[in-house]
């Protein structure tokens, strides 16, 4: 019985609860691929399941697989004959109960989209949560339109580098938040406007936004209600806003968290192959160093994508 690398976690806590194991390879149902990872990237999300603040893994569902986006080549289809055959690239977002940090992952066949040709692995894999974070957010939530502006906090990182490039597509006037050190990577992004945040206060600056795209949260997202105008949004990624707070500033506001959806990674991905978007990797780990790079993670301020690379 085939077995394979894999970082789990037995109980909440610190990086010290992070075990790299050896379990079995799983066995893929109908409606599932078994993919042989090559790369999986870190999210905020992988931090906050380890330590156990991710409402969506409970102490009963331990152990857990972290991980939660991956790049890779599937090795079984399944029962069924379909769109992906065995030998295909392939990037996905998994479910939370999926595990990307390991040699081999089930992925949801109607999850998975056709990796981009343009793109290596370790690049692929910094793609699928971070990309459809910003699109749905921007999109889905957000109801983001050509011409209207935007103002997005944390426009450098993972979500945000995304969230600026997909609202440039789009035909939108983009303002963001990010470091004295970012703002140049903010206007190769596209960015229109890039403000420090650590030397100015970006609201003496901004007026009259029809969309805040909240990656920050605290006390960002309390002076965000004043440079939106009358019945524009605010998008969080971190919890649903205090509708007293909206209803007071007559504005509207939304969280949520993002969903797996392989039609917008599809389309995310002919945009990058079109030369439209350029995902970008910050540092690359091994999967041994899976600890480290959560912990450089939960720090902050990482400039783009952390990625873990698998297998060569």
């Amino acid at each position: 019985m085939s077995t394979m690398k894999s970082v789990r976690i037995h109980s909440f806590g610190g990086p010290e609860v992070m075990r790299l194991e050896e379990i079995q390879v799983p066995d893929p149902g109908d409606d599932e691929l078994l993919v042989q990872v090559r790369a999986a990237s870190v999210n905020p999300v992988d931090y906050k399941t380890r330590d156990g603040q991710y409402p969506r893994v409970t102490r009963e569902q331990l152990p857990v697989t972290l991980g939660r986006d991956i790049a890779g080549v599937v090795v079984d289809s399944g029962g069924l004959r379909g769109s992906f055959m065995r030998g295909d690239a392939i990037y996905a977002l998994l479910r939370p109960e999926q595990g990307a940090f390991a040699e081999y992952v089930l992925v949801n066949r109607a999850d998975a989209a056709p990796k981009p040709e343009r793109l290596s692995f370790i690049e692929a894999a910094s793609v699928p949560l971070a990309a459809l974070t910003a699109w749905q957010g921007l999109f889905d939530h957000g109801g983001l339109k050509p011409g209207q502006s935007v103002l997005i906090h944390g426009g450098a990182g993972g979500v945000g580098h995304f969230a600026i490039q997909f609202a440039k597509y789009r035909r939108a006037e983009v303002i963001t938040t990010v470091s004295g050190d970012d703002i140049e990577f903010a206007r190769e992004l596209g960015a229109d406007e890039a403000i420090d945040y650590k030397n100015l206060r970006f609201e003496d600056i901004v007026r009259d936004v029809d969309m805040v795209f909240d990656l920050v949260g605290g006390e960002t997202q309390e002076r965000s209600w004043q440079v939106l105008k009358r019945n524009g949004i605010l998008v969080s990624t971190l919890g649903a806003p205090p509708p007293q707070r909206a209803e007071q500033n007559k504005v509207r506001a939304v969280g949520y968290l993002a969903q797996p959806n392989a039609g917008q990674l599809a389309e995310i991905g002919r945009l990058i192959d079109q030369g439209l978007v350029h995902p970008r990797v910050d540092t690359t780990y091994t999967l041994e160093q899976a600890p480290e790079a959560e912990e450089r993670q939960a720090q902050g301020h990482v400039h783009s994508k952390l990625v873990l690379e698998i297998a060569a």
